[in-house]
């Protein structure tokens, strides 16, 4: 008799203990929103953070590279390619906040062309038509071609947009999603102005770009060099970097600089490939080695921040005044000496490269799928 009474009371216990269990583990989770201008290989940031047991919401879209539209069909493609359809692809905004075509190439006339012009670069047919993703003409235009990935078959959400996901992620998991920028900042300065807890509710905030002291190499070193030292993904929108960069998150790391650090090779491609699967064969075909893995060793600051080697807190500001050579180009101060209205941000200046190249190579050859993500 007193067994018969006790199970409920044991079933009882045991829930509340399984349930108490599940709502810590969920408190200590770490969520992320990654927003990138995606495309054929832009997957290994996501499978870094996935390969780190990192649950990504879902995937944003931006106009940095290309124009979005065709960034968001590239993220859906290669999540289709690797069975990963279950992460959401939410489109951004397409036009940065005032920045135009026009109004870059006017300014480049006056301050000197950007060897990289992302998306503002002149329309090309003849390179679209070769696989090279559109700039500048009709935002909205798909090229077909530039899927070496294959062509999606789904589409992104249009439930609602980037900046109105972020919004609601964070209040959903207040102190645990971290905010990846990779490409533009606009879809970020649109959720800090929505909504004014948006910063201060994120884990943190985390971007690759924000160059600092490059100007000397840029005007001597190769066109290669002066690219790898042009801050794109700032000065393609940079009322809009300014904005996110002086939000209220409660962390903010810039893989600046640090991100040239680490360069691919073609034996490092080659051992990738050595374990066959969708990702590391797109890797092996298509991963240019004339490029540093930038967007990936801030995806890995992200994962493990204790890969940082060497960095130091400054205060950051967005040069914002069209009519000077540094527009969109950030400048760096110590607290003494810095303006009202900037913050301190963490300036990662070098990573330990071993581990970041066994972060990446160990995601790309066991990706993470929708399966291992249930």
């Amino acid at each position: 008799m007193h067994w018969s009474t006790s199970v409920p009371l044991l079933c009882s216990s045991m829930l509340t203990f399984v349930t108490g269990s599940l709502a810590l583990e969920r408190a200590d989770k770490h969520y992320a929103v990654m927003d990138n201008d995606w495309y054929t290989v832009g997957f290994v940031p996501y499978l870094v953070a996935l390969d780190g047991d990192v649950e990504i919401l879902g995937l944003a879209s931006d106009t940095a590279n290309s124009w979005q539209p065709q960034g968001a069909l590239h993220a859906v493609a290669t999540l289709e390619a690797g069975n990963l359809s279950c992460i959401p692809v939410y489109p951004g905004a397409t036009w940065p906040l005032i920045n135009t075509p026009h109004r870059f190439h006017a300014w480049e006339m006056i301050h000197g062309k950007l060897p990289w012009q992302g998306a503002f670069a002149p329309e090309n047919k003849t390179l679209e038509a070769e696989g090279n993703d559109p700039t500048s003409g009709d935002p909205n235009r798909i090229v077909k071609e530039a899927f070496k990935e294959g062509f999606p078959k789904g589409r992104p959400e249009n439930s609602t947009s980037a900046a109105n996901f972020m919004v609601e992620m964070v209040h959903k998991y207040p102190g645990q999603v971290s905010i990846y920028s990779a490409g533009a900042l606009t879809n970020v300065a649109l959720a800090v102005r929505m909504d004014p807890q948006f910063a201060s509710l994120a884990k943190d905030l985390v971007i690759m770009g924000g160059y600092v002291d490059l100007n000397m190499l840029q005007a001597t070193g190769s066109i290669m060099l002066a690219n790898h030292g042009s801050d794109i993904n700032l000065m393609i929108d940079p009322e809009a970097s300014k904005i996110a960069l002086t939000a209220d998150f409660p962390n903010i790391t810039i893989a600046g600089n640090v991100a040239n650090q680490v360069m691919p090779t073609k034996e490092f491609l080659e051992e990738v490939h050595s374990v066959p699967n969708p990702y590391s064969e797109l890797f092996y075909k298509y991963y240019d080695l004339s490029f540093p893995f930038w967007d990936e060793t801030a995806a890995a600051l992200m994962v493990d921040p204790s890969i940082s080697v060497n960095q130091t807190s400054v205060y950051l500001d967005v040069d914002t005044s069209y009519g000077s050579p540094n527009y969109g180009n950030i400048h760096v101060y110590q607290k003494a000496l810095a303006p009202q209205g900037i913050r301190e941000v963490n300036y990662v200046f070098e990573v330990d490269a071993e581990r970041l190249m066994s972060r990446i190579k160990h995601a790309l050859q066991y990706p993470k799928s929708c399966a291992d993500l249930e």
